[in-house]
């Protein structure tokens, strides 16, 4: 699984002109986190729930200290979760993005709701795009602040 996390202090998804999914955090102290979710073939329910956990638990919103030092939970913020296929893609061979890394739709919706789910284990507030739609989205970006998480690399620690 890829996420790229992006700290907001908005963000909308839109499917054909009306909005499916929003967060807004008004101040800065009770940010947004703009998640665009790929889903790898061979991922497992345990990989998106680690994933999750991990993302609910990431310091990158700022401490008393001006640190990054807590996290969207910390804060009382919420997510904006986008499934993105387009993330498991490869370039290695020209300029056509190769998907193959991607898993079959079915099985990344299941994987994806899954996600979203252990999210709002967390207690965040966690809104969504819509699976398999063309989907517009908006984001005011806070600092900015993006990080990428790969299941592969970033799990070691979980």
């Amino acid at each position: 699984m890829i996420c790229v996390i992006q700290r907001a202090v908005s963000a909308a998804v839109t499917v054909d002109g009306s909005t499916v999914g929003s967060c807004s955090g008004g101040d800065l102290m009770a940010g947004v986190l703009l998640v665009l979710a790929g889903i790898k073939a061979g991922d497992t329910p345990e990989t998106v729930r680690k994933m999750a956990e991990k993302t609910a638990a990431m310091r990158i919103f700022e401490d008393e200290n001006g640190k990054l030092g807590l996290s969207v939970r910390d804060i009382g913020g919420s997510v904006l979760a986008v499934p993105n296929f387009t993330l498991c893609s490869s370039c290695r061979r020209g300029t056509r993005p190769d998907f193959t890394m991607a898993e079959k739709p079915e099985r990344a919706r299941e994987l994806f709701d899954r996600y979203v789910g252990s999210l709002r284990e967390t207690g965040i507030t966690v809104e969504t795009g819509v699976f398999g739609a063309d989907m517009a989205v908006s984001c005011r970006l806070d600092g900015p602040v993006t990080i990428v998480l790969d299941s592969e690399k970033d799990l070691t620690a979980l």
